[in-house]
């Protein structure tokens, strides 16, 4: 049996994240598998963040991002804090507590791992 896969064309221009904190947070999933695999979906979208407040988040799941435009400053609760730009790739494991900051904006893109919770509550 042929399975297709799934294709959003120029996404990373055309996709507009929905606003998710603060009025300057954004975060939306282009492609999910969590309807083709229950068990162990993986989940790609991309999160923006504007000028404003800072966008503190505790992951619930493994998340790879890799940062496509802007820049933002990442933090974490060890102290640990990056100065992320277009190129740069990151791993945040579950439970990693991270602070976002920018001076005026950054794109990142993203894949989640969920196991053993439901995509609907990373």
């Amino acid at each position: 049996m042929s399975v297709p896969f799934s294709h959003h064309a120029n996404a990373q221009a055309t996709f507009t994240p929905p606003l998710i904190a603060n009025g300057n947070a954004f975060l939306g999933d282009i492609f999910s598998s969590d309807k083709d695999n229950v068990e162990k979906p993986i989940t790609a979208g991309f999160f923006r963040l504007e000028k404003g407040s800072s966008l503190v988040h505790t992951y619930i799941c493994d998340e790879m991002k890799l940062i496509t435009e802007g820049e933002f400053q990442i933090s974490d609760e060890t102290g640990q804090t990056v100065i992320a730009k277009p190129g740069d790739v990151f791993y945040f494991p579950r439970g990693t507590k991270a602070t976002y900051t920018t001076e005026s904006y950054g794109v990142g893109f993203y894949v989640r791992l969920f196991l053993p919770l439901r995509s609907d509550q990373c």
